[in-house]
């Protein structure tokens, strides 16, 4: 890769549209844990998908939003070990759970779900070397429309500006609308790309793609020796303190489904650097209709218990996460009691509480079963809020738009479809802003996200210096980003 520079004006691929006619998608993953013999005697026998008649891939735009034309899909696995002797439909009732019993023997008997590519009886009895195969009508969730940046290219690597709200790779609900399918839209169906470093669905910012195996398996491997530097930005609730902080509570993960993490003494260890770079105060409307009734100091007690009371405003807050682990940065401004703005988990006063997780390292306020049981319901029953001043914000919140079950069903194929998801529901304010080789060979940084330049009225830095102040402040422990 070549040196570059801040990139203030990322370049754009040209969005690559198609429109045809033609919803949560069932994945043939099995309901429990494949056996190490399993894995081996079946190692070909991974699902596969198959979406070759889908080309190019059927989006189209509408309402600020990337949608997808529901398409038909096809899902194909070998017989595993544990189906051999066993009836079709036994297997589909006790490991693909998603649709209701009747469903599946519908498919089996008009040929949706095969056996060998031949329509079969609901009773046939599965053998070794079977090829099972359920084609269905696949619904994707729309994401934004913002354009993938191309802040660097050369004949190594594409380094990208992911939009939020996208998703990298095809996973669950998505495959078209996911970083990769959409490049490959914009190049030719027989491009393959290879992934340097990820990002979370909701997170913004600095990707790298390579264009071979030997480039991302260089760029890799020196990010897996921590000899890269990474800053995020953040816009966090309330007033950040102005000196560096450097926060090294370990992260526990409590929930592999959800990728759930918190703070917690058993955990694996963690460090992240943060340093304020600007605050911007409410407007005196804004303060209005956040409740207005601010707690005076003598309100002691209860400031104690909700800390984020008195928070109110914002921060851009840069930050250093010097080790990677799984929402290691949401989690620790979390417990500094300062957590993203709008981040619908851990914002989330539905799932953790009142204090929203502030300082509870030991699981006192809230055990991990009733944030998992919490965190389940949302989407489903209710919507994800991020909220973290008053009463009047949650009501505010619930009149907007927001994705969960509408209640109506797919006329093609009966799947329970979802409403749009709202904007605030697109966007994390968490941004990959800079990625740069800690010998100085090469640097790359992105253009601030809109939600980190200063409000309208106000004024604010519009760029970020380097990151001297970051790594000096841990520079002693973690001499290798020095």
């Amino acid at each position: 890769m070549s040196q570059v520079g801040e990139a203030p004006n990322s370049s754009v691929i040209p969005s690559a549209t198609a429109t045809i006619t033609m919803p949560a998608i069932e994945n043939l993953a099995v309901s429990e844990p494949v056996t190490p013999k399993e894995a081996e005697e079946t190692k070909a026998s991974a699902p596969t998908a198959s979406h070759e008649n889908t080309w190019p891939p059927p989006y189209y735009f509408e309402n600020g939003l990337r949608r997808v034309a529901p398409y038909h899909f096809t899902y194909k696995t070998w017989v595993k070990e544990r189906w051999r002797g066993r009836k079709l439909i036994d297997v589909f009732e006790s490991e693909f759970r998603d649709r209701p019993l009747a469903y599946y023997k519908n498919a089996m008997e008009t040929g949706q779900i095969c056996v060998n590519g031949k329509s079969t009886s609901p009773d046939h009895i599965l053998k070794n070397g079977e090829l099972v195969s359920h084609t269905i009508h696949r619904h994707e969730p729309p994401v934004v429309a913002d354009p993938i940046g191309i802040l660097h290219e050369d004949e190594d690597m594409i380094v990208i500006n992911k939009p939020s709200g996208v998703p990298v790779h095809p996973a669950g609900r998505y495959n078209f609308n996911s970083v990769i399918e959409i490049m490959k839209a914009e190049r030719h169906s027989e491009w393959v790309a290879y992934t340097c470093n990820r990002l979370d669905r909701l997170t913004s910012g600095i990707m790298f793609v390579a264009k071979h195996p030997k480039a991302a398996d260089q760029l890799t491997t020196q990010i897996k020796q921590r000899s890269v530097r990474k800053e995020y930005l953040a816009r966090v609730i309330g007033n950040f303190p102005d000196e560096e902080v450097v926060c090294n509570q370990p992260l526990l993960q409590i929930s592999p489904k959800l990728g759930l993490n918190r703070v917690r003494a058993n955990g694996k260890s963690a460090r992240t650097v943060f340093k304020k770079l600007a605050y911007y105060p409410p407007r005196e409307s804004q303060r209005q209709a956040q409740g207005g009734n601010i707690p005076v100091a003598g309100d002691i007690a209860e400031e104690k218990d909700r800390p984020w009371l008195r928070k109110e405003g914002y921060s851009i807050v840069r930050c250093l996460p010097v080790t990677g682990r799984t929402h290691q940065i949401r989690v620790h401004l979390q417990h500094l009691g300062h957590p993203i703005q709008n981040d619908p988990i851990y914002a989330n006063q539905r799932v953790w509480g009142i204090k929203l997780g502030y300082n509870d390292p030991e699981a006192v306020e809230n055990t991990d079963e009733d944030i998992i049981t919490r965190l389940n319901r949302m989407g489903k029953e209710e919507v994800a809020d991020a909220v973290a001043y008053h009463d009047e914000m949650v009501d505010e919140y619930y009149k907007r738009k927001a994705e969960k079950m509408s209640g109506e069903l797919c006329e093609v194929c009966d799947t329970p479809l979802y409403t749009d998801p709202g904007l605030q529901e697109l966007s994390l304010w968490l941004h990959s802003l800079r990625y740069e080789d800690a010998g100085g060979s090469w640097s790359y940084v992105s253009p601030l996200p809109d939600w980190a330049l200063p409000p309208s009225g106000m004024s604010g830095p519009t760029k970020v210096g380097g990151m001297e102040e970051l790594v000096s402040a841990v520079k002693d422990v973690n001499p290798e980003i020095a």
